[in-house]
């Protein structure tokens, strides 16, 4: 059954539907039949430990993953189809730039500027012209803290400063859903606050659909409306943050919290 608890109680219409999705590498499964619908607006942190299928289902929203079955849209479009009909991409993913998303990797082009980094597909997909890309660049800049690097090059910027202009780059597209693949786990550990607070600060400020899959325990409490905690391609548990980390139904999660947080 499609996921219809977080719709019924914000009243959003869904912008993320997935029904039934299955996706496997080779004979590994690595999401098994997921329902998961996610309403306009929401924030949710999808946590889970390491190969439960977190990040196949960002990549998947995104339409960067083949899957095998099921059904996939994002604000009433469909991402790609199942594989046995024998296709994938292509013009079914004409929206692509409707999603963005935030790799764990920043995947900064290294000869290009910070500037030139963030305009290159607003001005290739969305047709803007140079000024008006330079004039947004410059506005998500002063918005993630990096107001004077418009013209650095990402070798002279820390890994949580090139993070955070990968967002910048992102948001450029001004795109109706974000994901965020833990984008601080590639971070020294005093770099990840910074890249953290400007997520946070996005999430109070915005009413962007965000998903984030992360093993910020603290930061998924703090920012989601809402949250999924995974295991073996499956949703074991989903619930607002305050019952998730404090009364969790499942055993599964019970252990798992325990684990993670008494690190």
């Amino acid at each position: 059954m499609v996921d219809r608890d977080a719709e019924r109680e914000t009243g959003a219409e869904p912008i993320v539907r997935m029904r039934g999705v299955s996706k496997s590498y080779g004979d590994t499964l690595i999401i098994d039949n997921l329902d998961l619908c996610v309403p306009a607006g929401q924030k949710l942190a999808i946590i889970g430990p390491s190969g439960s299928g977190k990040s196949t289902i960002l990549r998947l929203i995104k339409g960067l993953e083949p899957y095998q079955a099921g059904s996939i849209e994002v604000a009433g479009e469909a991402v790609g189809v199942p594989l046995r009909s024998g296709w994938f991409g292509g013009k079914k993913t004409r929206r692509r730039h409707v999603v963005g998303m935030v790799f764990q990797q920043f995947n900064l082009f290294p000869h290009m500027t910070v500037t030139g980094n963030i305009i290159e597909a607003p001005m290739r997909v969305l047709g803007l012209r140079r000024p008006e890309a330079e004039q947004r660049a410059a506005e998500l800049l002063a918005s993630v803290g990096l107001a004077g690097k418009e013209n650095a090059y990402p070798r002279q910027l820390s890994g949580g400063q090139q993070q955070r202009v990968a967002i910048a780059r992102a948001l450029a597209m001004r795109p109706q859903v974000m994901l965020f693949d833990e984008v601080t786990s590639a971070l020294d550990p005093e770099l990840v606050g910074e890249v953290l607070n400007v997520i946070r600060a996005l999430a109070r400020a915005s009413g962007m659909t965000m998903l984030l899959v992360t093993h910020e325990m603290n930061f998924a409490r703090d920012i989601a409306d809402r949250v999924v905690f995974m295991e073996r391609g499956r949703i074991v548990e989903d619930a607002p943050p305050q019952k998730l980390f404090t009364a969790p139904a499942s055993e599964r999660t019970r252990s798992f919290l325990r684990a993670v947080l008494e690190r």
